[in-house]
């Protein structure tokens, strides 16, 4: 996937739910504004999502006493249903997404590229910490 010479990070994870639930959960706006986190000190008030080809998205991440927030934008370049989905964020970075569906559980690998700002190991707890929502919100979900 690394196209471009920026350092790539990958994080996993593995939702106990059935292929549709976990892609719903993923894809869906008012879902979204619920697990897409990376502490508990913030929140996603508004999501926007046009899950195609060339459909765009758009996460507003705040901190909850207001003092700070931004939109986490982006274009997707490809949409597998159930299987992957890829896209650009605003700033030129890559991101893929792959949900390998074993039946009663769905592994979720999330591949994408560093910005520069900030350590690795910093973005990587970041983004690992919105993945982990993701899964206890699917599977506290009914």
């Amino acid at each position: 996937m690394n196209t471009s010479n920026k350092p790539t990070i990958t994080i996993e994870t593995t939702v106990n739910a059935p292929i549709e639930k976990v892609w719903k959960v993923w894809s869906a706006p008012e879902h979204i504004t619920k697990w897409a986190t990376g502490s508990p000190d913030w929140h996603t008030p508004r999501a926007e999502n046009d899950l195609r080809v060339g459909g765009k998205f758009l996460s507003r991440m705040e901190a909850k006493d207001g003092s700070a927030g931004f939109d986490f934008i982006g274009t997707y370049d490809e949409v597998r249903l159930h299987k992957t989905i890829a896209y650009t964020m605003e700033d030129g970075r890559k991101v893929k997404v792959t949900f390998t569906d074993a039946g009663k559980s769905v592994k979720i690998v999330e591949t994408f590229e560093a910005e520069s700002e900030n350590p690795l190991e910093l973005q990587k707890t970041g983004w690992q910490t919105i993945l982990d929502n993701f899964k206890k919100h699917v599977e506290t979900t009914p």
